[in-house]
């Protein structure tokens, strides 16, 4: 929750006047880029185009009017995208100004549409296109002879180096000369006095990568150009990060932007973002603290507010600095910083801030393992008192998730989601109904109930965003949707589906790159996915290197899987000390689905020494555990080890009773493997009830001989689509004995002939089958 904190205490792109023209040294000037821009918006006025390339030209017109200077390369590739008739036609305009005389460039804008009287297209006086008209067209007027000459030359200048050739192959355009630069539109005099500021690249601040590597460091910004560039990349960073600048090269322009203005504190609070996203806690504390103390000594809010102004920024520093330590897992310098927070809020009677302060405080708890059920429901209710619908409603979400760990009943949590829904469509609130989607897909997943988990996914996906899109976003590069694409992954994995689980990790890594603040959930899904692979086909010499990466991503699961790794290299003993290590640990985390999977692990440890009545305790509390909880699968996977455990005792007939119990949430909502071992255990059963014994020749009931085939079919079937051979050796065994005790040679020889092809491909010795689940 600490990401969704923090965009209420402060947005970037929501700035209240804090940067002003004069922190820069630069005012607003006719450039040959914005002539370039003037150029197209007049094709885009008297020229015919398609409705398609008319929207996504209309799309550009802002990003191109407010955003840095472009080279003459860049700007025409960026039209040709969006229509290369367009882009040909400014072409030429640029070309006859430039190649042409001084009077060629003076006709362009005595041709310009007059806005006041184009009524009847994109040129109207109220319009984009018309502001920007008037406004090139009074600072062209305003401008003297030799400004005009200056200009023109300019614009030689931008064209021309667009053609030139450099030794590196690579487009740099050097920078203009200093006498032809400045276009002051505040002096009809060529001073020389307002020429400080002379020079700058024409590279935008979003392709640092275009840049030259002897390219000199970028000057100073406009006002327009700074607040454009870091609204651009925080909304980036918030909500599709894979399309904002990479850190290094983000952290490089924020840099050269503080050189200048190093009292520039919406800087200072996107580097903070910045080293939040490469976990850099020195950098980031450093760029927080920063920020506040420019806030306070140099905004509007403390010079205007007063000590009003200065206590408020003071007490939400203290709470950002908080929510860092929360993040880094420091909680004692986060339970100190959070302490002043709340006595400088008391002291203002800051009801807001306070209640920030609460809900921080109950996730800080929960983080060090406290209980926090009851601060959470002050949370709520002081909440809806101040009427705070979206920290309400996160705190609605903890506490679901809270009770999703105690084990509460689905239909309870779903009917306080739906209360939270109803919120969040009352207020638009996009962003709160992405996460609420993704948490319903947890707790399905986590209940075991896969069809419900794949419809909320899907849900979520396919989602339109109630949010402008600004920017070129979609809204899908949040958090919610990264935790839907990992599970709907795992269900497909989970039905033998490798190739689109490939082809969902693919679009994921494209998405979440591996830099980016959220790459760690599908990363570690990944290896999930491919460890449990390996594990099913037997390959543990494949599977053993993937722990050490999962360990480096999630201790907890990578310790669980080294002791199912160390258990299939018949290592018991230490296999069985790390168990018990991890059943402490989980139990003072109250991880309860690892606790269960511990106690099943530790009851295979007793079936490999024959300990079966040994093993039966562990599997009853687990199975209880299960239940009281609601875990379906974890239930139904006990239900399989305890009817397994019970065949080895020898009352097949009692297996039988409890794995029907089973059968039916497994084939419903289960794996395919989960199927496969339902289906072969539930054969051997049927076996064993008839009386049937590899070396006894017997009758067997034709009712318990048709199930026993039937199973035996189905369970090989489930095999094949994984490509377990392993397991498909061990069904192809149990076909060959059971068709030859009922006298049918044929089918008997081809299971046999299966059998001893696989046997010979695999070059590994079969391990007992009638050990093994």
């Amino acid at each position: 929750m600490a990401s969704v904190h923090e965009s209420l205490y402060f947005n970037p792109m929501m700035t209240n006047g804090v940067v002003h023209a004069n922190v820069f040294g630069i005012k607003d000037w006719v450039s040959p880029y914005k002539i370039s821009v003037l150029a197209l918006l007049y094709e885009m006025t008297s020229s015919k185009i398609t409705l398609p390339e008319r929207r996504r030209l209309n799309k550009l017109i802002l990003p191109l009017q407010q955003g840095p200077d472009l080279t003459l390369g860049q700007f025409l590739k960026t039209v040709e995208e969006c229509c290369p008739k367009t882009a040909y036609a400014v072409k030429l305009r640029l070309h006859e100004m430039a190649d042409g005389e001084l009077k060629d460039m003076e006709y362009f804008f005595s041709t310009l549409p007059t806005p006041f009287t184009a009524f009847d297209s994109e040129a109207y006086k109220t319009s984009v296109v018309g502001l920007f008209m008037r406004h090139m067209l009074l600072a062209y007027n305003k401008l003297s002879f030799s400004q005009v000459y200056k200009l023109y030359k300019s614009l030689q200048h931008y064209y021309h180096s667009h053609y030139a050739k450099p030794t590196d192959g690579q487009v740099c355009v050097p920078t203009l000369a200093a006498d032809d630069s400045d276009m002051d539109l505040t002096s009809t005099e060529d001073t020389v006095g307002d020429r400080a500021d002379k020079e700058e690249l024409d590279t935008p601040l979003h392709e640092s990568e275009l840049r030259c590597d002897n390219t000199p460091s970028r000057g100073p910004l406009s006002q327009k150009q700074a607040e454009y560039f870091l609204s651009r990349q925080a909304y980036l960073l918030k909500n599709d990060e894979n399309k904002a600048l990479r850190p290094a090269a983000l952290q490089e322009e924020l840099n050269n932007m503080l050189k200048f203005n190093p009292d520039f504190a919406e800087a200072h609070y996107l580097n903070y973002l910045n080293s939040m996203r490469v976990q850099d806690i020195f950098l980031s504390a450093h760029s927080l603290l920063h920020y506040f103390d420019r806030l306070i000594l140099s905004s509007n809010e403390g010079k205007s507010n007063g000590d009003e102004g200065y206590g408020r920024s003071l007490r939400y520093a203290a709470l950002n600095l908080a929510s860092l330590h929360c993040r880094f897992g420091h909680y004692q310098q986060a339970d100190l910083a959070l302490q002043e927070a709340i006595r400088i809020a008391q002291e203002s009677n800051d009801h807001v801030c306070l209640q920030h302060c609460l809900s921080w405080l109950y996730t800080l708890e929960h983080m060090k393992g406290s209980e926090s059920t009851v601060l959470t429901q002050d949370s709520v209710k002081m909440a809806a008192h101040f009427c705070l619908p979206y920290l309400g409603s996160l705190d609605i979400q903890s506490l679901v998730q809270q009770g999703a760990m105690q084990g509460k009943a689905a239909h309870k949590l779903m009917d306080a989601l739906k209360d939270t829904e109803i919120l969040h469509w009352k207020h638009s609130l996009s962003e709160l109904i992405e996460i609420s989607l993704a948490q319903t897909t947890s707790i399905w997943r986590m209940y075991g109930k896969s069809t419900m988990a794949l419809q909320q996914a899907q849900l979520l996906l396919n989602m339109s965003s109630l949010e402008p899109v600004n920017f070129g976003v979609h809204q899908n590069n949040t958090e919610a949707f990264a935790v839907a694409l990992c599970h709907l992954a795992e269900l497909h994995a989970e039905q033998g589906l490798y190739s689109a689980t490939a082809e969902i990790f693919q679009h994921l890594k494209e998405q979440f790159p591996p830099h980016t603040q959220h790459s760690k959930l599908w990363m570690l899904c990944n290896l999930k996915i491919q460890f449990e692979r390996h594990m099913n086909n037997r390959k543990y010499h494949l599977a053993e290197p993937l722990v050490k990466a999962m360990s480096a991503l999630n201790k907890t699961e990578g310790l669980y899987r080294k002791a199912q790794v160390l258990k299939a290299l018949n290592r018991s003993t230490e296999a069985y000390s790390i168990l018990q290590q991890l059943q402490v640990h989980c139990e003072k985390t109250k991880c309860t689905e690892i606790i269960i999977r511990v106690m099943l692990s530790t009851a295979e440890l007793h079936w490999e020494s024959s300990s079966f009545s040994t093993a039966l305790p562990l599997l009853l509390q687990a199975l209880a555990l299960a239940r009281q909880h609601h875990l379906q699968s974890l239930a139904s996977e006990g239900v399989l080890h305890l009817a397994f455990t019970q065949l080895m005792l020898g009352i097949p007939g009692q297996a039988l009773t409890v794995l029907h119990e089973a059968m039916e949430p497994i084939l419903a909502h289960g794996a395919v493997i989960d199927k496969g071992r339902a289906m072969l255990l539930a054969a051997r059963c049927h076996m064993a009830v008839a009386g049937f014994r590899l070396k006894e020749q017997g009758h067997l009931g034709q009712h318990s001989a048709a199930l026993a085939v039937d199973g035996l079919n189905e369970a090989e079937s489930y095999f094949s689509r994984l490509s377990c051979k392993e397991r498909l050796r061990d069904v192809h065994y149990l076909q060959a004995q059971l068709h030859r005790s009922l006298g049918q040679t044929a089918q008997s020889n081809k299971s046999a002939m299966n059998f001893r092809l696989l046997d010979q491909e695999l070059q590994s010795p079969a391990p007992p089958v009638f050990m093994q689940l």
